[in-house]
């Protein structure tokens, strides 16, 4: 193997390492607390009070109380809770949601299912940019909105949402907000305050916690239908005793956050990244998604005439990720950058790379010997 195989990771945004003190506070859970959070005797009440602190740990990132906070088996579940289990409650006061047309599978196809049982969904378009506008939200609510979910910042792109100005509107009309903020909290500062939002999704394995674990920030107040019923866990809205060994993980994760949200380090070496491409490539490399409102970490840019997935597969010891689809010869661009009218000869180029806390200079000075040396 030469200098350049060694094995180089920069797709944080589908799945981050779990952070070494993450591991480190679970590893009592394995231990030592195996009762039962809802026991009351000696057993029991351990494992009950290190849930609470992990749940006192999650709400302290996003500026929230702790009983706004309701783990679940990931930000999928959470998705889902917020949009179905504020169908569910709340349909009599109308049937009509509205999201974009670049939201994460996890919103979209609990829309779709919920429009197979009468809900009305509008799904909003994006500028090129990816960014979801005023306008458009303005002009889709009709008397019969009831919820507006759009996601913080994309998966894709990295392109960050006007939520805030969102959610005013929001408030004006009496709406609810969700907001899937799973790819932002950790990356950037993320309060459902300041944001405006009443239900907020975080998914633990985008934070450097394990996978199998998320959260849903419920507005006090907003009353949702659980998706899975039984006894009371979770304040009633969701059923099964707890995963406290993951719920500590990611109250690790959060606690851990803090130190990072504001860190300037990894958006420098992000743009450092950038202008490498731009001086070796020129105007064959496009960056796609905002030039500036995106996440620190995320650079999403099509090599122009070139297939995404072809530039990958020659460098199989760097760990990146394309959204478009290849079907017998043919490519299928990725739904959010044809959503954004990206023309085909540069989406069918892009590479989505996403750094993290683990990424150095060195590795970015190696993938760009590798890209060069293809290209």
């Amino acid at each position: 193997m030469n200098q350049w195989m060694e094995k180089i990771y920069l797709d944080y945004n589908a799945s981050t390492p779990i952070a070494p003190e993450v591991a480190a506070a679970m590893k009592p859970l394995l231990d030592h607390f195996y009762g039962n959070p809802s026991a009351l005797h000696w057993a029991g009440l351990p494992v009950k009070e290190v849930l609470q602190q992990a749940r006192d740990m999650v709400a302290d990132l996003i500026g929230c109380t702790p009983r706004e906070v309701i783990f679940t088996s990931g930000g999928s579940e959470a998705n889902n809770l917020a949009l179905k289990g504020y169908y569910f409650k709340n349909r009599h006061k109308g049937n009509h949601i509205i999201t974009s047309k670049i939201e994460h599978p996890a919103i979209m196809n609990p829309c779709k299912f919920l429009e197979q049982i009468g809900a009305k969904v509008t799904y909003v378009d994006v500028d090129r940019y990816g960014k979801v506008t005023l306008e458009e939200i303005k002009k889709a609510i009709t008397k019969e909105t009831i919820l507006i979910s759009i996601m913080h910042s994309n998966n894709e792109t990295g392109t960050l949402q006007p939520i805030k100005e969102i959610g005013e509107i929001a408030q004006h009309h009496r709406i609810a907000f969700h907001t899937d903020a799973s790819q932002s909290v950790g990356k950037v500062p993320v309060n459902v305050n300041d944001l405006k939002v009443d239900m907020l999704t975080i998914a633990g394995h985008k934070l450097y916690a394990p996978k199998g674990i998320g959260a849903l920030f419920i507005r006090d107040g907003i009353q949702l239908e659980p998706l899975i019923h039984g006894a009371g866990h979770e304040f009633g809205l969701r059923a099964g005793t707890e995963n406290t060994l993951l719920a500590v993980g990611l109250g690790k994760a959060c606690e851990l956050a803090n130190h990072y949200v504001g860190n300037h380090q990894l958006k420098d070496l992000t743009e450092y990244f950038w202008l490498r491409l731009q001086d070796a490539f020129g105007d064959q490399v496009v960056l796609n998604g905002h030039p500036v409102d995106r996440l620190p970490n995320t650079l999403n840019v099509s090599f122009v005439r070139r297939v995404g997935q072809d530039l990958l597969d020659a460098i199989p010891q760097l760990a990146a990720s394309t959204g478009s689809a290849c079907h017998a010869g043919s490519i299928e661009l990725s739904p959010v950058l044809k959503v954004m009218d990206v023309p085909k000869e540069i989406g069918m180029g892009a590479i989505r790379f996403s750094l993290g806390r683990k990424t150095t200079k060195d590795e970015i000075d190696q993938v760009m010997e590798l890209l060069k040396g293809i290209l």
